[in-house]
């Protein structure tokens, strides 16, 4: 398959080819990687295609109010019409956002109307581990919050991947059956580009294919941790070497119980100081993933985030990162103009406020690493590590599923994509005109005095089968293949 570049792109397209090869290799690399945990969130994703017609013939069923379906608002669901309203504002964007479902006869009403095409792995933390297993990490210990046959039957039958049954004993993760937890179901809702929906009076087309994904999850909205998992984690048997966090999205300042959500942030990181003291961890990287409440971000940016090695987020995730900072201006061009040079700028002010060691942004058609200069992972291991998770997301979204090894190459001989190359060839000049002059356009590495910018163009699929997960696998891949 190649990229949609132009002819006069066609060498930089093949110089990108070249530094590509180096995808089976840091393969190989992820199996000596050393242990892992990945923690917190797993869940049931049930995943439905939706199109712009059925979408009309929910709102005239239900009969809801058009000219709010189209408003802007919170992104909570608090009713059935917030749930359609959210997955509009993703479908008029092509964009991807997470609502959480506040009450439970939304849940229902949304099982009833939309019956699911597929269950599969949901949760950062059970995509992460999954894709660790598969990609050689030995062991992955996934933490659970719930885990009944239903839930394990997700995880991948390797030996590899370990979690703990209802004793406290670390077994198979896929051979667990914790009987008395409940299943957590997560809704995918996803949409093709050029699809249309009428409604209020105007066509709306999708100018992307993507997802909206509808939450109701009362374990991993509270941030649950099973007390027997953080114990075996304790245990002089395991030594972990490396953790992946996430699933701080779903809080909220206040939870349903009346208890702060900030006080299970600061409760998750007295446990993973915890962690830390027993094991020999070289790197702690956090997810921050779509988190709704303000309040939560924030504390999670000013607690968490300053304390681990290193961060990742989308496009999304870094606009409203900027609109906590204060940084509204900004974060109002990001959104206009959604492209690596106004989310460099970005990054730049993360960097500066957390004073985190690594920086990593996966949009479309471009991954973008700042890191600190000097920082343990060269700029050419991230370099490689980012374009292994390139093949492995193509792989992903080209054929649906990554569960098996001889999948993971799948595109490693297709050509990066012409948006990638574009963002690239935009952001080289910025760094140019700004900084100093580079080669990050075939190279994509800038080395300046206080730190380092890694930028890879992106193989991308036209017609993906799924992008359920696509971000937490480009991360974790990312940084554990760079190690």
């Amino acid at each position: 398959m190649k990229g949609q570049w132009n002819d006069h792109d066609h060498e930089i397209a093949e110089a990108w080819k070249r530094n590509y090869r180096t995808a089976p290799a840091q393969l190989e690399k992820m199996k000596r990687a050393g242990s892992l945990i990945s923690a917190f969130n797993a869940n049931i994703d049930a995943v439905v295609k939706i199109s712009g017609k059925k979408i009309g013939d929910l709102i005239k069923k239900n009969r809801f109010d058009e000219s709010r379906l189209v408003m802007a608002g919170e992104r909570n669901i608090r009713n059935n019409e917030d749930l359609i309203r959210g997955l509009i504002n993703c479908f008029r964007s092509g964009i991807a956002e997470e609502w959480l479902i506040g009450e439970e006869d939304v849940f229902h009403w949304l099982k009833k109307e939309l019956v699911y095409d597929k269950l599969q792995m949901g949760g950062q933390g059970g995509i992460v581990a999954n894709v660790m297993a598969v990609c050689g990490v030995n062991p992955v210990y996934v933490h659970c919050a719930s885990l009944p046959a239903e839930q394990a039957g997700l995880f991948l039958n390797r030996s590899n991947l370990l979690t703990v049954d209802d004793k406290g004993e670390l077994k198979k993760a896929a051979l667990v059956d914790r009987k008395e937890d409940i299943p957590l179901v997560h809704w995918i809702i996803e949409f093709d580009k050029g699809d249309v929906v009428n409604i209020a009076g105007q066509t709306i087309t999708c100018p992307k294919s993507n997802r909206f994904i509808a939450t109701y999850d009362p374990l991993n909205f509270r941030l649950h941790i099973d007390k027997g998992f953080d114990k075996a984690i304790l245990s002089e048997k395991v030594k972990v070497e490396q953790i992946i966090l996430s699933g701080y999205q779903m809080l909220q300042e206040t939870l349903a119980d009346g208890s702060s959500g900030k006080g299970r942030i600061d409760e998750s990181i007295r446990i993973i100081n915890r962690w830390l003291s027993t094991n020999p961890v070289r790197i702690v990287h956090l997810e921050m993933a779509s988190t709704q409440d303000r309040q939560i971000r924030r504390h999670l940016l000013d607690t968490l985030g300053k304390s681990v090695d290193s961060l990742g987020f989308n496009e999304r995730e870094l606009i409203d990162l900027m609109e906590v900072l204060g940084e509204q201006e900004l974060a109002g061009k990001c959104s206009k103009e959604t492209n690596g040079v106004n989310l460099f700028e970005a990054m730049l002010k993360l960097l500066s406020y957390t004073g985190v060691s690594r920086l990593q942004l996966h949009m479309y058609g471009l991954y973008l690493t700042i890191q600190k200069r000097g920082f343990r992972i060269s700029p050419e291991k991230n370099r490689d590590g980012m374009q292994l998770a390139s093949v492995i997301a193509a792989a992903k979204a080209g054929t649906g599923a990554i569960d098996n090894e001889d999948v993971l190459l799948w595109a490693k001989n297709d050509y990066v994509s012409g948006t990638g190359i574009t963002e690239l060839r935009n952001l080289s000049g910025y760094i140019k005109t700004n900084y100093s002059e580079n080669d990050l356009l075939v190279s994509g590495i800038w080395s300046g005095p206080e730190f380092e910018v890694i930028a890879v163009p992106t193989i991308l699929i036209d017609k993906p089968v799924t992008l359920v997960g696509m971000g937490d696998t480009i991360s974790s891949v990312s940084l554990v293949a760079a190690l």
